[in-house]
């Protein structure tokens, strides 16, 4: 079996800063991580390695600098790294950034076999789109299965998955064909401790790095900023609200008068609830 997991290096949440100029994220100077979602991912695609045999590899867009999560995630047990970075992708959104990375997974195809499966994280901390994943699905004309919170069976034989997905209305038990695309949900697994041998592989590995032209982009127009149609208009944090809490002790009114002094409060709340039922 051949997992491939893309990963992305996203600024620490806790010291991010946007540009008051560009209402881009400002990432000199702020550490970086692998986005936490992305760690999910990666032990689920190592999970099925270590069951069924096989490689993972891991894939990441970004600066130089980005080699450093790629040599963490080398640390956990995956096969291979790499690095897709240009100067010509710059500036991607997300369908920019779905067009490379889809190109480079094409292109791990050829040089190392089709990947069976292709994971990543539901979102990324820094973009909060949740779009490379089907993004990416939809470039491969592959399946996908996004917010996963369980893979239940694999039969690499008839070429299918089997697993649960969570959705508004509870959980959904899906079975679709390979290869597929799967994007995981937070706290559905543990990324394991590497081993030390990982580690020292980790250290001395090279990680592969890949260009437009190495990874077979045929349209750079479609790249980095030219290829970004995503414009950020404005960045903003709300505002403070000026209507502080009431507290409204429940045990010592009937529950009608409970209700009352509710809408009393928010007098809008009445009549949104009423339309909502009307609607349903």
């Amino acid at each position: 079996m051949h997992t491939v997991v893309c990963i992305k290096q996203v600024p620490d949440s806790a010291q991010i800063r946007v540009h008051p100029v560009t209402n881009t994220i400002m990432r000199q100077g702020v550490p970086t991580i692998i986005n936490p979602y992305d760690l999910f991912a990666l032990e689920a695609a190592l999970e099925l390695r270590d069951k069924f045999g096989g490689e993972t590899t891991v894939l990441t867009m970004g600066p130089p600098s980005a080699e450093d999560s790629l040599r963490k995630a080398l640390t956990f047990g995956a096969d291979r790294a790499i690095l897709l970075t240009d100067r010509c992708f710059a500036g991607a959104d997300t369908l920019a950034t779905t067009y490379a990375l889809a190109t480079a997974i094409r292109k791990i195809g050829k040089e190392y076999g089709p990947p069976d499966l292709i994971f990543t994280g539901k979102q990324t901390i820094d973009g909060d789109t949740a779009q490379v994943g089907p993004g990416i699905a939809k470039r491969l004309n592959a399946m996908q299965l996004t917010y996963v919170s369980k893979i239940q069976t694999v039969d690499l034989a008839a070429r299918t998955i089997e697993a649960e997905r969570r959705s508004e209305g509870g959980v959904q038990v899906l079975r679709t064909r390979l290869p597929c695309l799967i994007t995981m949900l937070e706290a559905t697994n543990q990324i394991r401790r590497g081993a030390m041998r990982d580690a020292l592989r980790a250290a001395r590995s090279p990680i592969e790095k890949w260009n437009a032209h190495n990874a077979g982009v045929e349209d750079i127009s479609k790249c980095g900023l030219k290829g970004s149609p995503t414009v950020v208009k404005r960045v903003f944090a709300p505002s403070a609200r000026a209507q502080k809490a009431v507290l409204v002790e429940a045990a010592e009114q009937p529950e009608r008068a409970l209700i009352d002094e509710i809408f009393r409060h928010q007098p809008k709340l009445e009549a949104e609830l009423a339309a909502s039922a009307r609607d349903s």
